[in-house]
């Protein structure tokens, strides 16, 4: 099992991972601003889960078939990409829900996603987003100790970690882009534009995880 200066060392490198702007934070963003803060937040936990399950088959070896595998890597490339363009373009096309939704507020008609299906939707896109994928296979073995044995049991605990912390931070973002989205709703029409925006910002972030070498 990882030493107390490796738990450290594993802690401070994944802060730095998970801040840096990749598929799960942008994905995060985009579905608060589009959806609001409740399907957001089901996203993340979804996200979550999907990290938690790509650490555990990096545990069993599958992750490093995948790294060494060209085909492998692109076929998952792909599909999480192709997944995030196809939220990205339902949002521009349903941009005026959410302004509807909020004008029934007064008839208490509120549109909204199913918890299940908002933590389906993260639980995809986790599980397939490759630069995690990639970070596992090659970052943490170097916070396990070989000779202990149970370097099996070592990696999916220290994905399970990450993918705890990674829930806590996005879920940070999910709140604030929320409160964003909240202020634009003071004038409804606003949210028209609003849901083009972050569609568009998710069709970017797949069309760039699709090309990204």
């Amino acid at each position: 099992m990882p030493s107390s200066s490796q738990w450290l060392a594993f802690v401070v490198a994944s802060i730095l991972f998970i801040q840096v702007p990749g598929p799960s934070l942008l994905f995060t963003i985009g579905r608060a601003l589009t959806v609001g803060r409740r399907d957001a937040l089901l996203s993340v936990v979804g996200n979550g889960l999907g990290l938690m399950a790509q650490v555990l088959l990096v545990a069993v070896g599958l992750g490093a078939v995948v790294a060494a595998s060209a085909t492998a890597y692109t076929v998952i490339k792909l599909v999480g990409a192709a997944y995030v363009i196809y939220l990205g373009v339902q949002a521009i096309r349903h941009r005026k829900d959410a302004r509807l939704a909020l004008e029934r507020a007064a008839d208490d008609l509120p549109v909204r996603s199913t918890a299940l299906a908002s933590v389906r939707t993260g639980v995809i896109v986790g599980a397939t987003n490759p630069k995690t994928i990639v970070f596992f296979v090659a970052f943490l073995p170097q916070f396990t100790n070989e000779a202990a044995g149970s370097a099996g049991v070592a990696l999916a605990l220290l994905g399970l970690v990450f993918g705890a912390m990674a829930i806590a931070s996005d879920s940070v973002w999910a709140l604030a882009a929320g409160k964003a989205r909240d202020w634009f709703s003071r004038r409804p029409h606003r949210l028209d534009r609003l849901g083009t925006a972050g569609g568009v910002m998710m069709v970017g972030l797949g069309t760039t995880m699709a090309v990204a070498e």
